[in-house]
């Protein structure tokens, strides 16, 4: 009689993966580290922390999930929102401005963070939930939307605000860092006119 040996399981035996994908229904690719698929249920938007931090305070829990990784966070938004990115950044009067906001939209992948309630890999900069998905309102409906703004759709957070939000701080956390480190904001002193 021989005896078989199981393969080799992986750290979390495929856990996560299938947390994702059973929970929130959202495609999930295993492998170190396991990968989301956007695209399918849901795009990103990926900006800086720091700007980030900003469109979280003006906007509060109408951004949907949130994720960080490192110096990146990233805004979950309703599937296609990617493809609209460009034109409504024209025209909001963004276009042609080097902003560092990009969209993930089909074929593309973020890094999973670990679900909630899950201890994470602890190691700096690994990805983390700042505003988990929940089973259950993890669809199309709850994501920013660009179809929010034209049918008044008051389930799903506009996606047209959200961008102008994004595109504004990306801008001003651009401007911050492009001033040489240690001086103040230039500030503007009242003139006086003399009247004729």
């Amino acid at each position: 009689m021989a005896l078989t040996v199981p393969l080799p399981r992986s750290p979390i035996d495929g856990g996560l993966v299938r947390w994702y994908e059973r929970e929130l229904g959202w495609a999930a690719v295993d492998g170190p580290p396991v990968q989301l698929v956007t695209g399918v249920r849901f795009d990103v938007l990926e900006l800086p922390a720091a700007a980030g931090r900003a469109v979280l305070r003006r906007h509060g829990r109408a951004t949907g999930p949130v994720a960080l990784m490192g110096s990146r966070m990233r805004l979950l938004t309703a599937a296609g929102s990617a493809e609209e990115l460009p034109g409504l950044l024209d025209w909001l009067e963004w276009g042609g401005i080097s902003l560092d906001l990009v969209a993930l939209g089909a074929g593309g992948r973020m890094t999973a963070p670990n679900p909630p309630g899950r201890s994470g890999s602890g190691a700096p900069g690994a990805a983390v939930w700042l505003r988990a998905p929940e089973p259950g309102r993890a669809g199309d409906g709850s994501l920013p939307a660009l179809r929010a703004a034209t049918r008044g759709d008051a389930g799903a957070p506009c996606l047209a605000r959200l961008v102008a939000t994004a595109a504004a701080e990306c801008h001003r956390v651009r401007l911050l860092s492009a001033r040489p480190h240690g001086s103040a904001p230039q500030q503007l002193t009242p003139q006086r006119f003399a009247s004729s």
